[in-house]
């Protein structure tokens, strides 16, 4: 099989605009945080969710899902992320409803090594 330098350039480049990568395996599903740069160098976030599925007879399929994230978006989304997980916490931890006030007050004494 001939590949063309034109498909192998572009296979080069997609491969360098990738920043970061981490997956996290959670039973049959996989998710990837990824992290890439656009054609104008702005960074950019997906997070995809992949399913494996078996269709047919011994076929194999994966079902994904996938968010966009962009840098203006980062720390909003970060800090909605946040509350959320806090109140998660609070549920579990005292078996109560999230207080919007606890939890904006939980999240302030996160530091960002937290979620590095």
């Amino acid at each position: 099989m001939i590949k063309d330098e034109k498909t192998i350039e572009i296979k080069k480049n997609d491969a360098s605009r990738e920043v970061f990568s981490k997956s996290v395996k959670a039973g049959k599903r996989t998710y990837f945080f990824d992290v890439k740069r656009n054609r104008k160098n702005d960074l950019y976030l997906t997070v995809t969710e992949s399913k494996k599925r078996f269709i047919g007879e011994g076929t194999i399929v994966f079902e994904k899902h996938k968010i966009f994230l962009y840098e203006e978006d980062f720390d909003s989304f970060k800090d909605a992320l946040l509350e959320v997980l806090d109140c998660v916490d609070d549920l579990i931890e005292n078996e109560s409803l999230c207080s919007f006030e606890n939890a904006e007050n939980r999240r302030k004494d996160h530091t960002q090594k937290d979620f590095l």
